[in-house]
């Protein structure tokens, strides 16, 4: 068979609902040298079977069908197979613009010395709808990639990466221990070895839902994030990262003696809290005690007063005063 110039990596679990629609868009791009990569993580739904009818009847789609492994192992297992040395990533509840991969080809060919490139977002919610959001945009060039590494903005919307396959798999490919973040800790440790960079046109558009990864693990998630953060520092320091052979992450309460330095998990601990003080879920769930823990670390808590407020809208009244309780030092 042809070597195509692309191979784009789908992992779906249990994604039905959407999952057509994503297919679609991917087979109307304007550009056709590419092989579509499904792979269905042992899906209860009619996953597998939508995923098959796709493969019969187009010869560029192929299907790997298994037992469930989790997303983490899956996007390894498709860096294996991929054919191409460039690889689009795409999930299943989301849809390219048509001339996504013809774009991010023409710039990958033009710039050698970019191994990653993402794009702009229009973001939507599950009935196509417009998602408002007022996250900033992600980052244009690599300088202002590592700008917004080091402040905390937004890097790459991870469906829509074009990627070198090779640059990649030098890093280790995605690391099981920041799973549910395994993108972001990607970027940071690609950040050292290529350039990385995102288009200003908007050529896919990111779905949100209740029921989506993002949103059932948000605190995992955001524990990963810091720490990858902590990581990423340790490199830049030229210090040895001792995350890198990890397969789960430490009780945040150990990764003081993971790291070899006191303050560690104050920093993580912190950081995490922060991110999901505006969601009602996680404050009523267990970021709430992470950030009382973080106020009584002696983290700021000034800005924290307008949370109390929310928590307060959030139809969670006894958690503002025990917030408020906490910011007064009762």
């Amino acid at each position: 068979m042809t070597t195509p110039a692309v191979s784009v990596a789908m992992s779906v679990y249990n994604g039905e609902r959407f999952l057509a629609p994503a297919i679609e868009s991917v087979l109307a791009q304007t550009m056709d040298q590419f092989e579509l990569l499904i792979l269905d993580d042992g899906s209860k739904d009619s996953s597998r079977e939508i995923a098959a009818g796709y493969a019969a009847r187009d010869s560029r789609v192929r299907l790997i069908a298994r037992e469930n492994r989790g997303l983490v192992i899956s996007l390894n297992q498709l860096l294996t197979e991929a054919r191409a040395p460039l690889v689009a990533r795409m999930d299943a509840d989301d849809l390219c613009l048509p001339e996504r991969f013809e774009q991010q080809l023409a710039f990958l060919d033009a710039n050698p010395d970019h191994g990653v490139l993402g794009t702009r977002t229009t973001d939507i919610d599950e009935h196509d709808h417009a998602f408002p959001l007022d996250t900033g945009e992600h980052p244009l060039t690599y300088e202002a990639f590592l700008h917004n590494v080091e402040c905390g903005g937004p890097l790459l919307a991870h469906p829509t990466v074009m990627y070198r396959r090779a640059v990649v798999q030098a890093v280790g490919g995605y690391h099981q221990a920041f799973r549910h973040c395994e993108d972001y800790d990607l970027w940071l440790r690609l950040a050292n070895s290529t350039r990385i960079a995102n288009l200003p046109e908007r050529l896919l558009r990111y779905r949100h839902y209740a029921d989506q990864v993002s949103s059932r693990h948000a605190l995992e998630q955001q524990i990963g994030v810091a720490v990858s953060s902590v990581a990423y520092a340790e490199r830049k320091a030229g210090r040895c990262d001792p995350t890198e052979h990890l397969t789960a992450l430490p009780p945040i309460d150990a990764l003081d003696a993971l790291f070899g330095r006191t303050g560690i998990a104050r920093q993580v601990r912190g950081q995490a809290a922060r991110a999901l003080i505006y969601s009602r879920a996680e404050m009523r769930g267990g970021a709430f005690d992470m950030l009382i823990e973080h106020i009584a670390e002696g983290g700021a808590k000034l800005d924290l007063w307008r949370t109390v407020a929310r928590l307060a809208r959030f139809g969670e009244p006894r958690r503002a005063l025990r917030l408020a309780a906490a910011l007064a030092g009762v």
